[in-house]
């Protein structure tokens, strides 16, 4: 990396958990430039404007998501013990796996009909989640593991939207009791689903 690439790339960084906590709209150039201890010039050398920044910033979220995400799952070596591991890595929304909590849900709820470049990403994060839960879930069919007739893409859509909306209810109780009842449900599903 240039010293160019490595500035930009640390204040992605430090702006990333501002973002995500604080959400785009009330998160300021100010509050990146006191984070990162650099000035408005230097700010504006790597990034045009907050909302280049921003998607840098939700990228970056993303990321993290995803590969903490791909780690917890490469511990299942079953079909199930990778559901189970996804609904684990989810089921602990007061202290999320990304600084702010879900970005997904953070950004989603925020960019739907403010931001289309956000709402596009967030959509399309989505997307890959499902496929992945899908996927998990055919695999487990094609290994005789799971019940044949199961049918895996709407498992997946209802397993991805109840952990979304487990976390904004653990979010706004500032619990994880609500999250424990979504937790048990789908894995008690998932295991009457064992062939």
């Amino acid at each position: 990396m240039t010293k160019g690439e490595e500035t930009r790339q640390f204040i992605i960084e430090k702006a990333a958990p501002i973002f995500n906590t604080k959400g785009i709209a009330a998160t300021s150039m100010s509050d990146i430039m006191e984070a990162t201890k650099l000035s408005k010039g230097s700010m504006y050398v790597h990034f045009e404007n907050k909302d280049v920044l921003a998607c840098a910033a939700v990228d970056h979220n993303m990321k993290i998501l995803s590969s903490k995400l791909e780690t917890a799952l490469r511990e299942g070596k079953k079909a199930k013990d990778q559901l189970f591991a996804y609904i684990d890595f989810f089921s602990n929304p007061i202290n999320p796996p990304v600084i702010g909590g879900c970005p997904l849900l953070n950004f989603g709820t925020e960019a739907d009909d403010t931001n289309p470049i956000v709402k596009e990403k967030v959509n399309n994060a989505i997307k890959r989640g499902q496929l992945l839960l899908t996927s998990i879930i055919e695999k487990g069919i094609a290994d005789k593991e799971f019940d044949p007739d199961w049918n895996a893409s709407e498992f997946a859509i209802a397993l991805f939207a109840m952990l979304e909306g487990g976390h904004l209810m653990s979010r706004m109780s500032g619990n994880n009791d609500n999250m424990k009842t979504i937790e048990k449900t789908l894995k008690k599903i998932i295991s009457e689903k064992l062939i």
